[in-house]
C-alpha cells in the first residue's frame, strides 16, 4: 500500500499548494467569489463537472448499480440532465445578471424583499450539501488508512477548508481542475473497464445477474420521477451552481461550456451504473450497496492504480465539499449577515471584503465538520438539502426568470409556504418520503399565483431595470479591474 498511500499524499499536498496559489490572485470580491468572471470553455467545463460529481455521485452511482443495476445511472443522470437545461435556456441570462447569489438575483428580480428570507434556506440547502460531502471522507479514508471516522471527517474537512479559505473561488477552481483530470482517468479510464473485465465481460454479467438489472427503467418510474424534481430542478436554482455560472468569462461560455460538462455527467452516469453492476457479479452479497465503490477498489485494481481511484473518488467527494462550503459562506455573508448589520459601507476596501468573506468560509467550515460528525446518514443529509431547495425556492426563482407578473410577496409567500410544508412533511412522512417534496412544490406554486395575482404589480422601473440587467446593459454594471500581473 506504499505507492497508494504515496499517490494521495502527493494529491493532497498539491490541493494544499493550489489554495496557497490562489490566495496571490484574490485580491478583489469579484476573484475571491467568482474567479474574476474569467473562466474560459475548457476551465469551465472541468470545473463545472467536478462541482456536481461529489462522493454521491461516486460511491452512491456505483452503489445504485450494485443494488439495481443500469437503471441505477438515473440519480447521476438527472443531474446531467438539470445541468444541461440550466446552461441552454438559463446560464447565458445568469451570468449576464453580474451579481453574486441567487437572493440578489431575486431582490434584483423582485424589487428587494425576499433576501434575507431564501437566504436562510439556500443557506441551508449548502451547509447540508457540504455535510454530505464532507462525512463521506470516512468512507474513502477508512479504506485507505484503516482510520477513525471522526478523524476522517476532520482530515478530510480540514483541507478542503484550507485550501478554500486560503484562495476562494480561485483555490477552488484550480483544485476542481485537478480533480476533474483526475476523476476522468480514475474512474472513466481505468475503474470503469478493469471492473468490466474483472467482472468477464457484459455476456458474463448478463448470464449470472436477473434481467431486471439490465432494465433501463429497473428502479422504478416514480423513483425515477423524484430524482428529476429533485436533482434536475435542484441543478437550475442551487448557489453552488449558480456560483460557477457566475465564474464564466461570457454568456457563450456559460451555455456552451456547461453544455458540455452536461453530457459529461451523463457518461458518468452510465459508468458508475455499470462499475457497480460489475461489483454485484463480483461481490453478490456485501452488506451495503454502498461498500461496492471501496471493495472493487480495494479488491480488484493493482497497485498504484487503486491509490489513483482512490485519489479520483477524494477529488469527487472535495469537488462538492469545496464548491458547496464557498456556496454556504457566500450567502451567509453576503445574503444574511450584510442585510442584518445594514448595507455595506460605500468606503469600505476590497481587500476588507475578501478578508470577510475569508472568515465566514473558514466559520462555516468549521460547522460543516462539526455537524458532519454529529451526523451519519448521507442519503437523509442530502434528501433534506435538495427537499429545502426545490420545495422553497423553485418556484420563486423560476418564475422570476419565467413570469412577468410574478411580485415579491408572491416570491415571499411561496418561500416560507413551500419551506413550512417540506419541513412538516418530512416530519410527519419521514425524511426519505416522496410526500414532503411533491406537495411542498405543489403549495410553492399555488402561494407564489395566488399571492402575486392578488397584489399590486411589481413597479415597472424594477422590471426595467431588471431587463435591461438580464440583457447585459446595465449602464451600472462596471466590470472588475484586471490586476496588472494577470
Amino acid at each position: 500500500m506504499a505507492v497508494d498511500y504515496t499517490v494521495i499524499v502527493v494529491y493532497l499536498a498539491g490541493m494544499l499548494a493550489m489554495g496557497w496559489w490562489g490566495m496571490r490572485r484574490a485580491k478583489s470580491k469579484s476573484e475571491f467569489l467568482v474567479a474574476g468572471r474569467r473562466l474560459g470553455p475548457t476551465m469551465y467545463s472541468g470545473t463545472m463537472a467536478a462541482i456536481v460529481l461529489g462522493g454521491a455521485s461516486t460511491i452512491g452511482g456505483v452503489g445504485l448499480g450494485y443494488q439495481y443495476g443500469l437503471s441505477g445511472a438515473w440519480m447521476v443522470f438527472t443531474i446531467g440532465l438539470g445541468l444541461l437545461a440550466l446552461s441552454v435556456f438559463f446560464s447565458a441570462r445568469i451570468a449576464r445578471l453580474k451579481v453574486y447569489t441567487v437572493s440578489e438575483m431575486l431582490d434584483l428580480r423582485y424589487g428587494g424583499r425576499a433576501g434575507v428570507i431564501s437566504g436562510l434556506v439556500m443557506w441551508a440547502y449548502t451547509l447540508m450539501l457540504a455535510v454530505t460531502s464532507t462525512i463521506a471522507y470516512a468512507t474513502i479514508f477508512d479504506v485507505l488508512f484503516d482510520m477513525n471516522r471522526t478523524v476522517a471527517i476532520v482530515l478530510g474537512g480540514s483541507i478542503v477548508v484550507a485550501y478554500s479559505t486560503l484562495g476562494g473561488m480561485w483555490s477552488i477552481t484550480l483544485t476542481d481542475m485537478v480533480q476533474f483530470v483526475v476523476k476522468t482517468i480514475g474512474v472513466l479510464l481505468l475503474l470503469l473497464p478493469i471492473a468490466v473485465v474483472k467482472a468477464g465481460g457484459f455476456s458474463e454479467m448478463k448470464a449470472k445477474l436477473p434481467t431486471e438489472y439490465f432494465d433501463p427503467l429497473g428502479i422504478g418510474g416514480e423513483t425515477i420521477f423524484t430524482y428529476v424534481l429533485i436533482y434536475t430542478f435542484g441543478m437550475l436554482i442551487g448557489q453552488d451552481i449558480w456560483q460557477r455560472v457566475f465564474t464564466a468569462r461570457s454568456d457563450k461560455t456559460a451555455k456552451w461550456g456547461g453544455t458540455v460538462a452536461g453530457t459529461y455527467c451523463l457518461v458518468y452516469a452510465l459508468a458508475g451504473a455499470v462499475i457497480g453492476t460489475a461489483a454485484k457479479v463480483l461481490y453478490p452479497k456485501l452488506g451495503s450497496p454502498d461498500d461496492a465503490f471501496a471493495t472493487i477498489v480495494k479488491d480488484e485494481l493493482p497497485v498504484g492504480v487503486r491509490g489513483l481511484v482512490l485519489a479520483a473518488a477524494l477529488a469527487a467527494v472535495m469537488s462538492t465539499s469545496s464548491g458547496a462550503l464557498i456556496a454556504c459562506a457566500t450567502v451567509a455573508n453576503n445574503d444574511i449577515w450584510s442585510r442584518l448589520r445594514g448595507a455595506v459601507r460605500p468606503d469600505e476596501e476590497a481587500h476588507d471584503e475578501v478578508k470577510g468573506n475569508r472568515a465566514f468560509i473558514l466559520i462555516m467550515g468549521l460547522a460543516v465538520i462539526g455537524t458532519a460528525i454529529a451526523l451519519n446518514n448521507v442519503v437523509e443529509a442530502l434528501t433534506v438539502a435538495y427537499n429545502l431547495l426545490v420545495g422553497g425556492l423553485l418556484v420563486p426563482i423560476l418564475g422570476g426568470l419565467l413570469w412577468r407578473r410574478g411580485t415579491a410577496q408572491g416570491a415571499l409567500a411561496s418561500v416560507v409556504v413551500g419551506g413550512v410544508a417540506v419541513i412538516t412533511l418530512m416530519a410527519t412522512h419521514g425524511i426519505l418520503a416522496n410526500e414532503p417534496v411533491y406537495y411542498g412544490l405543489l403549495s410553492s406554486l399555488a402561494a407564489y399565483i395566488a399571492v402575486s395575482l392578488m397584489t399590486k404589480p411589481t413597479d415597472a422601473a424594477v422590471l426595467a431595470a431588471w431587463r435591461e440587467r438580464l440583457a447585459g446593459r446595465d449602464p451600472e454594471l462596471v466590470s472588475e479591474p484586471v490586476p496588472a500581473h494577470q
